[in-house]
């Protein structure tokens, strides 16, 4: 008891330490500077700085951007300067007495994709500043007194790339202003470089040689790239060219590209010179069996070309199929790591197994022994556990048969009343948001979200398995009712709720957005739904089977959505009931689900384009922090109606005009997000990578398990939509969960955050943050670090 109650004092203190972080800023900020979490502005010109601000390193490292102006002191950047804001978006330096930027000032900057340091005193810039620098990314120079010399010349050649440039001057000898475009310097010529030949292809021990010549102006430094290379080399240099002599060529630089390089002040060009060295496999490795979901024999295996491989159990060679099999987990040009996986084996798998890796140039094996069952005890023969030396029993009676006969035939009929009754009257809503009676149906497609929560404190009921069992490990669990919720959720209802009845012909559809396993989402235009507005968009959900169970349901959940009225919960304006298919109104939210939205706003946003050439910004940290605290408090409204999600995820969440986030789902996401959701049986999908631990084992939903989702949607936020555990399958996802292992901290999250997630996942469900608690907090952090909303363009 007394450890239990010092991990929640744990708890709440680390939420403390992470409240006095909004403040640490102000020790190390300069005085002429404003730090938030994820930006520094510096405007004041007195005292002003002479450098970047040092902050901590983890402040460092979460800073996106960062604006100078009017500093008098501020004359170089160096290669210190920002070599800890390795996170770094966006810089802007202006009016400062900058005159020089060291080539090398940027090398840790890899994420920068906007660069403005206009007005200055730069005269003359490397290229090898901006190398790491995207060509079509914005770097704004103007205003600066350039000058039209060799030096600038990829500028000139910066600019050409782009049809939309800025109009840049420099100054030349006589100190006229002049167009970039027009400069052409004397003996200023961009390197062109070739390796001779580009491939070599040789055995394992021989000898190979290539040249590297290269031309421009000033005449251009050679430079070979070596580094990681196993294989004696050799380096030849002479004005124009650069011999490369390999000696005795090492396996382990199979598949290594070696990059030539020609520079001068121009810029740089490169050429490459592939190396693919032939050598006969050699089995580094062949372990013991080991147990992990199945049985595997580990092995590493090298050669080039790739060898065959061959498993031999005793001197049979094995047949592989489904149930054993060679699985490559791990390869390279010419390394292969993986294992021999078997399903289930018995003594008869037990033996000596021997693996032959075989290519043109050879071969190599090795043995290892497996056990992987006890062979069965065989002092006793088959008669002792078959056979008895009883007599055998009298026929029966002809009366007594006929009284069987007649008995089964009754128990039969009664089987068939009580299925006809159970499949009349146990349906249960096929519309997202149903009775309470049980919470996982095998009627539903899925575990539908929003149920009410009771005080109940039933326990579990028995373990009894059924289709709907979850296999971890060797484990079967059953599906278990949840003993949390209420047998008649409109129980719960207002007894004042009036739902709203929309008119057929004021509903026009405009086009489908989807469909469920209820039916399908259209957008529409609404007539006459507001009295400030003839028309509005809005997202018309249709009812596909209109029987009477499904009626019944589909007016409860209209009456729940009426009570459910919250800024950041999506709004329900009414139903249309006149005639098939039944129809129920929800606002439309313009920039659709919230997944699709950071994966288009984020790092993969090109792969994620469709075929549309607009560039979408990256989503900053302070944007993410607006769009978490405000499902955070979607979710505390939820929690004080005390409604439970239980699928809260970023695809069920949508955007709308200026980055505004509520919670809804109209039950697409189950067909457009399948992946994401662990079939159990037929019927029902679980959204096992969002679940605790308490929700896979025993379905126990609650408030708590909520809150687990919300960490999780947390890290989704910051890993700009990628799905948890992406690199597992889900039955892997449901014994990492279920072990107590918690997903990583994301490259771009802030610490401060990922302690919060850390506090959504502890196992016990008592120890997890409080909803308010979280909202509280994104909601400070958000504060320290205003948004800018023109994300949305």
């Amino acid at each position: 008891m007394d450890s239990s109650a010092g991990e929640y004092g744990m708890a709440r203190l680390g939420l403390f330490l992470v409240l006095m972080g909004l403040w640490r800023f102000s020790d190390a900020c300069p005085a002429s500077c404003t730090c938030s979490i994820s930006r520094i502005v510096c405007i004041d010109s007195v005292p002003g700085i002479e450098d970047f601000p040092v902050l901590t390193l983890d402040d460092m490292e979460n800073i996106t951007e960062i604006y100078i102006t009017n500093q008098n002191r501020l004359f170089d950047i160096n290669d210190n300067s920002l070599r800890h804001y390795i996170n770094l978006r966006n810089l802007t330096v202006m009016r400062t007495r900058l005159t020089s930027i060291s080539a090398d000032a940027f090398f840790n900057n890899t994420r920068l994709q906007y660069v403005n340091l206009r007005d200055n005193n730069l005269s003359t810039l490397s290229w090898r500043t901006f190398q790491n620098f995207n060509s079509t990314l914005p770097l704004l120079l103007s205003g600066n007194p350039l000058d039209c010399v060799c030096e600038n010349m990829w500028i000139k050649l910066r600019l050409l790339e782009d049809p939309d440039s800025q109009d840049l001057k420099c100054i030349d000898e006589r100190e006229v202003p002049k167009a970039f475009a027009t400069l052409t310097p004397p003996d200023c010529v961009v390197p062109s470089v070739e390796v001779t030949p580009n491939t070599v292809t040789a055995m394992k021990g021989s000898n190979a040689k290539a040249v590297c010549k290269a031309s421009g102006s000033p005449p251009p430094e050679i430079v070979w790239n070596l580094d990681w290379l196993a294989t004696t080399h050799k380096i030849e240099p002479s004005d124009t060219e650069s011999s490369l002599t390999l000696s005795e060529l090492s396996s382990d630089d199979n598949g290594k590209v070696i990059i030539c390089s020609a520079e001068n002040m121009v810029g740089q060009t490169e050429a490459t010179l592939q190396l693919n060295i032939l050598f006969a496999p050699t089995i580094q490795q062949l372990l013991g069996p080991e147990r992990d979901h199945h049985w595997c024999i580990p092995f590493s295996v090298t050669g080039n070309p790739k060898p065959d491989l061959q498993w031999y159990l005793g001197n049979v060679a094995l047949q592989e199929q489904d149930y054993i099999h060679t699985r490559i987990h791990v390869s390279t040009e010419s390394e292969y790591h993986g294992c021999l996986q078997l399903v289930n084996p018995t003594h008869i798998h037990n033996g000596e197994y021997r693996l032959v890796a075989k290519n043109k140039y050879g071969e190599d094996e090795k043995k290892v022994s497996a056990l992987f069952l006890d062979p069965p005890d065989i002092d006793h023969t088959a008669e002792d556990y078959y056979y008895t030396t009883d007599p055998p029993l009298p026929p029966l009676d002809d009366s007594v048969a006929v009284y069987v006969v007649v008995g089964i035939a009754g128990v039969a009929l009664t089987g068939c009343v009580l299925m006809v009754i159970i499949l009349k009257y146990g349906r249960n809503s096929k519309f997202g948001i149903k009775g309470s009676s049980s919470v996982i149906s095998n009627d539903d497609d899925s575990a539908s979200p929003l149920h009410h929560v009771s005080n109940g404190n039933n326990t579990p009921s028995s373990s009894e398995m059924g289709p709907d069992a979850v296999i971890i490990g060797m484990t079967k669990i059953p599906v278990i009712e949840n003993p949390q919720y209420f047998r008649n959720s409109g129980s719960m209802l207002k007894s004042d709720t009036f739902v709203q009845h929309i008119k057929r012909h004021n509903i026009v559809l405009k086009r489908e957005l989807g469909e469920g396993a209820f039916g399908k989402v259209f957008l529409a235009e609404c007539y006459n739904l507001t009295p400030d507005q003839e028309k509005l968009h809005v997202a018309v959900k249709t009812l596909k089977e209109a029987n009477e169970s499904g009626r019944a349901d589909f007016y409860r959940e209209a009456e729940l959505l009426t009570n459910l009225q919250h800024e950041h919960i999506v709004t329900f304006y009414g139903v249309c009931v006149e005639s098939d298919p039944l129809i129920m109104v929800f606002e439309y939210m313009k920039h659709g689900d919230l997944n699709k939205f950071l994966r288009s706003h984020g790092p993969d946003a090109v792969l994620m384009a469709d075929g549309q050439h607009s560039i979408l910004v990256e989503l900053t940290q302070s944007q993410m922090l607006h769009i978490a605290q405000q499902i955070a408090a979607g979710m505390v409204y939820l929690a004080s109606q005390h409604f439970v999600h239980r699928d809260l995820a970023t695809r069920n969440c949508l955007v709308g005009e200026n980055l505004l986030v509520k919670i809804g789902d109209f039950g697409m996401s189950r067909d457009v997000y399948s992946t994401d959701y662990y079939r159990v049986g037929g019927h029902t999908m679980l959204p096992i990578r969002w679940m605790p631990p308490e929700s896979i084992m025993y379905r126990r939903f609650t408030t708590e398990s909520d809150v687990w989702s919300l960490g999780v949607v947390l890290w989704e936020i910051f890993t700009y939509g990628k799905q948890p555990w992406y690199q597992l399958s889900n039955n892997e996802v449901i014994e990492c969960i279920t072990q107590g292992r918690v997903l990583q901290r994301p490259r771009t999250c802030p610490k401060e955050v990922y302690d919060l997630m850390l506090g959504c996942w502890q196992r016990e469900p008592y120890m997890r943050l409080n909803i308010k608690e979280i909202h509280s907090m994104l909601q400070s952090l958000a504060k320290a670090s205003p948004v800018y909303l023109d994300i949305l363009g």
